[in-house]
């Protein structure tokens, strides 16, 4: 686990807040220096903490409202394999290995759902791929976050900083 302090979460949370503003906004903002930002924000990146800075683009306003999340029951031994075949199946956004009745889930747009059948047909057909179950999202109730994550550290942090991270270094 990587050691932060309350200023990486201050930090965090205005990138968050406004991805597109630039490190002399946020220095404006928070109070500090712009070198002071752009120290941390590169230690970040070293770190694994920022891992991105893309936009989040919707696949249904780009013809792909169906959202499914489809679990792949895999013969042993063929998860290496069956990854290197999933990055070539361009309606798979991403996919997780896990630990329950699949061995990989994955989240796939399609166009409609005869296309995800398709798809799922595709899976199929890949060697290693024993069965498929397939869940349709009927509509997001809750976007994918993190700032609530910073909030619980940012907690941590403020009830005993010393015990829960090491000051950074500018």
């Amino acid at each position: 686990m990587v050691t932060i302090d309350s200023l990486d979460v201050s930090i965090l949370r205005e990138l968050l807040a406004r991805p597109r503003a630039g490190m002399r906004e946020f220095a404006r903002t928070l109070g500090i220096a712009r070198g002071t930002v752009h120290t941390r924000m590169s230690r970040l990146e070293r770190l694994g903490v920022i891992t991105d800075y893309a936009p989040r683009i919707s696949p249904a306003q780009l013809g792909f409202p169906v959202l499914a999340f489809v679990h792949l029951h895999l013969a042993q031994g063929r998860l290496t394999r069956v990854t290197r075949a999933l990055v070539l199946v361009d309606e798979v956004l991403e996919a997780h290995s896990t630990a329950g009745e699949g061995d990989v889930l994955c989240r796939v747009a399609a166009r409609d759902t005869e296309h995800l059948e398709e798809i799922i047909q595709r899976f199929l057909q890949l060697p290693g791929v024993v069965r498929c179950r397939t869940e349709i999202a009927l509509s997001e109730r809750l976007p994918s976050r993190i700032a609530s994550l910073l909030s619980l550290v940012a907690q941590e942090l403020g009830t005993n900083e010393t015990k829960t991270s090491a000051p950074a270094a500018d």
